[in-house]
């Protein structure tokens, strides 16, 4: 991000102002520590949707997307024209020898005429315009196709910049609705003019009025971590499943070579084991490049990419539970991975890699109030759980604070899982056969994101009183807990 920028005054952004204080449990830059706290002010956003209020416009009118658009819109019957050739296979092939040059040219020019008016007639047709109320989105050349998003019902704005979006300076709009299974998306947008609507719908989502959202412009941030680069490599190296995944790509098609005889079919084998080496390597490198986490009014804001940036925010009041992850071989650089689980949306993760103490100030952000540290975790009882699960009965364990139901397993890769009582759905027991023999118990906590945290292995009667006990301070903190409300 830039430099920092000093932020004004409070009575010039009538929105909440930003905590005074300085994350706590930072460390210096260049002493090993992966996250490293920045008290700097607000980056290069800040400003963004000041600088382009006539792009945004009022919202009175309907606007179009940038006229880049209808490139990305010509792809579609370019793939599908690739994919009939290809089908066809050696009868395409024969067709297009038998052609002459000519011929050859004047279909290549037609048929880039074709997609060419077809991308600029989506592009055309296709509008958006902001009410008081909604988002509202016209598209289709033959089939229309009209969407409706109220503003009260999306709980994330993200702005995407993939690496030909980034080239050309435009990004793209994704919108996480309340309901919806996939996100809206408004590709593409010039960056400045996408900065200024995603910080006109948030504040019209807030209640702004709409001249008053225009100059309000994007909210204020403040830096609270940066992973470096060095550190992401570093933890991918120390990760087991990164090692246990290249050992797969290498291995599995060998074997089935050795067995089939057939060169064909380990190359078949090969394709989708590279490409879950893919992922898990060096796409989540390109992914976790220059991790920052930013404080603002809307939420947590997260930059990263280096092919395709993005830039998401995480609405504290939607997240439903965290989950810290601890491989074994970062527990000696005292390492941690921060995911979360927000209601309405897939997982994410929040921080990639950092220290725990920097890894706990951030997730203060996102649980107020809660300190991680100084819960006190109580294991299962040796007597019957050793019996039941051998040699893992001790990764599992519990805690319970005013504030939060927290459950422990894994030895290998250790995760802990919080959820605060106010997020809690429902909370079950169960039990097996073979626990049952024992006096163990499972106690099963069910969160807003389709989550469930667990904490297995605890005696029958604690099971029980831990039972009645978590529903009773669910109860109580939904009630005392304050609405979801963006800005607040």
């Amino acid at each position: 991000m830039g430099g920092p920028v000093t932020p004004g005054p409070p009575d010039e952004d009538p929105r909440l102002p930003l905590p005074e204080a300085a994350v706590p449990g930072g460390r210096a830059p260049g002493d090993g520590a992966p996250g490293v706290p920045v008290p700097g002010g607000p980056g290069p956003e800040a400003t963004a949707g000041a600088a382009a209020p006539a792009a945004a416009g009022g919202g009175a009118g309907e606007r179009r997307l940038h006229p880049f658009t209808p490139l990305r819109r010509a792809w579609v019957p370019i793939a599908a024209t690739v994919g009939v050739i290809a089908q066809q296979g050696d009868r395409a092939g024969q067709w297009i020898a038998d052609l002459s040059t000519l011929l050859r040219l004047a279909a290549v020019a037609g048929l880039v005429l074709v997609f060419g008016v077809y991308g600029f007639l989506s592009w055309w047709f296709t509008h958006y315009a902001v009410t008081d109320t909604e988002l509202r989105i016209r598209s289709g050349l033959i089939f229309r196709r009209a969407a409706h998003i109220r503003l009260d019902r999306i709980q994330a704005i993200d702005v995407t910049r993939p690496l030909l979006a980034r080239l050309t300076g435009v990004a793209s709009l994704r919108l996480d609705v309340i309901g919806a299974e996939a996100k809206d998306e408004l590709a593409f947008l010039g960056e400045p003019q996408a900065v200024a609507l995603r910080a006109e719908l948030l504040a019209r989502a807030a209640g702004f009025a709409p001249a008053e959202a225009v100059r309000l412009g994007e909210a204020p941030e403040r830096e609270l971590l940066r992973v470096r680069p060095r550190d992401v490599v570093v933890s991918l190296l120390l990760s087991l499943g990164v090692w246990a995944a290249l050992a797969g790509g290498i291995a599995m098609p060998v074997l089935v070579w050795w067995f089939s005889s057939n060169p064909w079919v380990a190359v078949f084998t090969l394709l989708p084991m590279l490409g879950a080496v893919w992922a898990g390597t060096a796409g989540r490198f390109l992914t976790e490049y220059d991790w920052t986490v930013a404080e603002s009014p809307d939420g947590l804001r997260l930059d990263h990419g280096l092919l395709d940036r993005a830039h998401e925010t995480v609405p504290p009041g939607r997240v439903q539970s965290v989950r810290i992850v601890e491989p074994l071989l970062w527990r000696r650089r005292d390492w941690v991975r921060v995911e979360l689980a927000v209601a309405g949306s897939k997982n994410g993760v929040l921080v990639p890699v950092a220290s725990r103490a920097a890894a706990h100030a951030v997730i203060a952000r996102v649980l107020p109030g809660v300190d991680l540290a100084a819960l006190s975790f109580s294991g299962s009882p040796a007597r019957g759980a050793r019996w039941v699960v051998p040699v893992w009965w001790k990764g599992y364990a519990l805690a319970v604070s005013p504030d939060v139901f927290a459950a422990r397993h894994g030895r290998l890769c250790r995760r802990t899982e919080v959820v605060p009582h106010a997020k809690v759905q429902s909370v079950r027991l169960t039990q097996g056969p073979w626990e049952r023999a024992r006096g163990l118990a499972d106690l099963h906590v069910d969160t807003g994101a389709d989550g469930t945290v667990t904490a297995r292995l605890r005696a029958t009667a604690e099971a029980a009183a831990l039972l009645a006990a978590q529903a009773a301070r669910a109860h109580t903190s939904r009630a005392a807990a304050r609405p979801d409300r963006w800005m607040t």
